[in-house]
Formats: structure tokens, sequence, C-alpha cells
């Protein structure tokens, strides 16, 4: 039987806060459903900014030699990737979003019309927290914008999302929500292929 990977992506700068502990509650639950997990602290990463030159697009690797490179390679070997992302300005934080910029050459492949997938067959979940409070995070859009655009990069690349799990009221909570975690595992659940 061959081991299954995952890549467990921290893009948050709060390695003990409710972003942090959500990550851990899936990769204890990726763990126990068979998967060797690989965990990253994006803010621990040595990541330049993407400067626009799309080499990339040709080599499938940016040109730049930082750590983008370990990542593309645990990348490029998974076949799940949970990505952790707290909510900023109804968005991800700036380490996430130059992840994706990063990333592109990687995740899709440019064509003369819509780019082509290159990570088919991989699957995502994706765990957000904010400290609005429910509803009027969603009333607002911003745990939605943070979903919205971690999904874009995953679909785009041509994956497959098996979940999407948001704590609200995040900055009020001393532990991780029992119905938070439950809901983390529901994700990981059966996905034993």
């Amino acid at each position: 039987m061959n081991e299954k990977n995952a890549l467990a992506i921290l893009g948050s700068p709060h390695a003990n806060k409710t972003t942090a502990a959500m990550l851990d509650s899936a990769i204890r639950k990726a763990e126990q459903a068979g998967y060797a997990v690989t965990k990253i602290n994006l803010y621990e990463k040595n990541l330049s900014f993407c400067t626009g030159c799309q080499a990339c697009m040709s080599t499938q690797m940016c040109v730049q030699k930082d750590d983008i490179r370990e990542i593309v390679n645990l990348l490029q070997k998974c076949q799940l990737v949970i990505l952790a992302a707290p909510v900023y300005w109804a968005n991800v934080p700036a380490a996430v979003k130059n992840l994706f910029d990063r990333l592109l050459g990687t995740a899709i492949e440019e064509t003369n019309t819509f780019p082509k997938p290159r990570l088919r067959g991989k699957q995502y979940i994706l765990l957000t927290s904010c400290n609005t409070p429910a509803p009027f995070s969603w009333i607002f859009g911003q745990s939605r914008g943070a979903i919205r655009n971690m999904d874009a990069f995953f679909k785009t690349a041509g994956m497959k999302r098996i979940g999407k799990v948001v704590c609200t009221n995040a900055k009020n909570k001393k532990e991780l929500p029992k119905q938070t975690a439950k809901k983390i595992e529901r994700c990981l659940k059966g996905n034993y292929s």
C-alpha cells in the first residue's frame, strides 16, 4: 500500500491561537486517517515576494532560490493539502497570498485560452478563523472572502475541496470549540482512499 502524504500549512503568524489549533486538530485526524503529515509554518519560511517574471510558467518552479522549492516539492508529492489561515480584512494574510503568487507555474500551465491545472487529483481542506462573531462574519463577508480566495487558487490548480471549516469570534476563544473540532473531523472522515 502506498503511503498517503498530506501537507499542512499554517498561514498565521500566531502558532498558539485558534487557527493553529484548528490545523493541529486536522493534523491529528489526518494521521488517524493514515496520512503522513508534514507541517510548515509560512511565517517561519524565507519566501521573497513574487517578481512577476513568469519564468515559472515554463519551469514549474519559481526561479528565486528560497524556501519555495521545499514547499513545491512537498506539494507535488502530497495527496492532501490542509491550509489554515486567519481572516485579515476579509481576505487571507499577506504570507498566504504571497505563497499563491509564488506557486503560479507549479499550479497552472499557461495556454491560449484558460489556464491548464497542474495539480489534478489532489484534495484540499480549508480552515479559517476570524474575530468577527457569527452571523456578522458571514453577513459582512469576512470569512467568505478568505475562503473564496483560497478556493480560487486550489480550484484553478485542479484540486478538489473535501471540506472547509470557519471558526468565528476567535478572539474570545480560550480553546478550540468542540463543534469546530467535529467539523474538522467530518472533513477527513471516510477519506481513506
